[in-house]
């Protein structure tokens, strides 16, 4: 495991912590942050191609078009 991964399994731990108040009060603040808004409608989407017959765009290759 990564220092990345290991990190987000800390963050991701202490969220499943919370209560739904808690939560919910966490979620719409960060969804209130228009970049990390913008990287979950990017995954969302991608998840959402990648269930559509054809060909798989590698992310990387998606992200370079963006930029």
């Amino acid at each position: 495991m990564t220092i990345k991964e290991a990190t987000a399994d800390v963050f991701y731990t202490a969220f499943k912590s919370l209560n739904r108040k808690q939560k919910d009060a966490l979620l719409a603040k960060m969804l209130k942050d228009p970049e990390f808004k913008e990287g979950l409608i990017d995954l969302a989407l991608i998840e959402q191609a990648r269930k559509e017959p054809g060909e798989d765009v590698p992310l990387k290759e998606y992200l370079e078009k963006k930029a």
